[in-house]
């Protein structure tokens, strides 16, 4: 039976100029749906997982295709709440080369941003799911979204399902009042697998340095929270915005793993590669009894992902192994 994967987050509206020009030569914009932890579940249904997306969209017509979208690339959408007017949105102008590429939000008021706990039934919603996911982003976005989330991992906590947390944030995202030092250390204590950086554990828990080695770092922060079992990033090499290196890395509580570095030198899209990571990293997890095994097929994930227009990495299960396996060639498969 297939594995079930559930997530919750905002979903928004990706308008970008076509292809490579800037915000100040588009006459048109190009649309796109995308949200961290929808991407990931996305990338999971591409693999052959059952997947669950929960979030919440205005009561109007951009709510309704924000849903057609999830459910084309085979999401469940049963648990997609609707209200309020206003669906979020962000604006991506693509870099290429020397120029880095460049994004503007707009997701204050949004209907995800006004969800309160009590509208989603957990216990419902996380039935016969194996993995739920989060992105250290949810919480960000307003207290209503942060409660709802704790309530959704101390819900998978008690159902006996696993919680996996891509908790790297930005300090200037948290506008409601609190910091991401109040609200992420009760989220991330009750996670199984943290997906985080050395700067990351420094910036919201006060552990070690930004520059420390990362198995130091990982260390200290299994140390703070005793239920982590893993806590998993990628070393990324950014050689220019067209031409990336990418490399996996973990430590389990006992041993510090890497995953072969994967040289990526044509890059289409790099947005939306994080969450190809940590989707790779949960089918690999679920799916694989060697850590390094999951930890190459979360990397080989992410680097397809750069290869993909759009939020959303859908490539197949075949893609990926295949990379994992050593084909680089890229050759037509007939």
């Amino acid at each position: 039976m297939a594995k079930k994967l559930v997530t919750f987050g905002e979903v928004m509206m990706r308008l970008s100029p076509p292809g490579y020009a800037k915000f100040a030569q588009a006459t048109s914009l190009e649309l796109v749906y995308g949200g961290g932890e929808a991407n990931a579940a996305i990338s999971c249904a591409y693999l052959g997982m059952k997947a669950v997306h929960v979030t919440r969209f205005p009561d109007n017509a951009l709510g309704r295709a924000a849903t057609q979208f999830l459910r084309q690339h085979w999401l469940s959408t049963e648990h997609v709440i609707y209200g309020d007017k206003m669906i979020g949105k962000y604006f991506l102008e693509k870099g290429a080369v020397h120029r880095s590429s460049e994004v503007i939000y707009e997701r204050e008021g949004s209907a995800f941003s006004l969800i309160e706990p009590g509208m989603v039934d957990w216990e419902q919603t996380l039935k016969d799911a194996d993995w739920f996911h989060f992105t250290g982003i949810t919480p960000a976005i307003s207290e209503g979204a942060a409660d709802c989330c704790l309530n959704a991992i101390k819900t998978a906590n008690k159902m006996g399902i696993m919680v996996s947390g891509d908790i790297n944030s930005r300090d200037n995202m948290w506008k409601y009042g609190k910091s991401m030092q109040e609200v992420m250390p009760r989220l991330v204590e009750n996670c199984d697998v943290v997906i985080t950086s050395s700067r990351g554990i420094h910036e919201m828990f006060g552990l070690g340095g930004p520059d420390d080695k990362y198995r130091d770092s990982a260390r200290k922060l299994m140390e703070q929270f005793p239920k982590i079992q893993k806590v998993v990033g990628k070393k990324r090499k950014s050689i220019s915005a067209s031409h990336q290196q990418i490399q996996g890395k973990m430590w389990n509580g006992s041993k510090y793993i890497k995953s072969k570095n994967l040289n990526i030198t044509h890059v289409i899209d790099r947005v939306g590669t994080g969450d190809a990571f940590a989707a790779g990293l949960i089918y690999g997890l679920l799916h694989y009894q060697d850590d390094l095994e999951a930890l190459d097929f979360a990397s080989s994930a992410c680097a397809l992902k750069h290869t993909v227009p759009g939020d959303v990495n859908m490539v197949s299960l075949e893609n990926v192994t295949s990379l994992m396996m050593g084909d680089t060639t890229g050759s037509i498969k007939r």
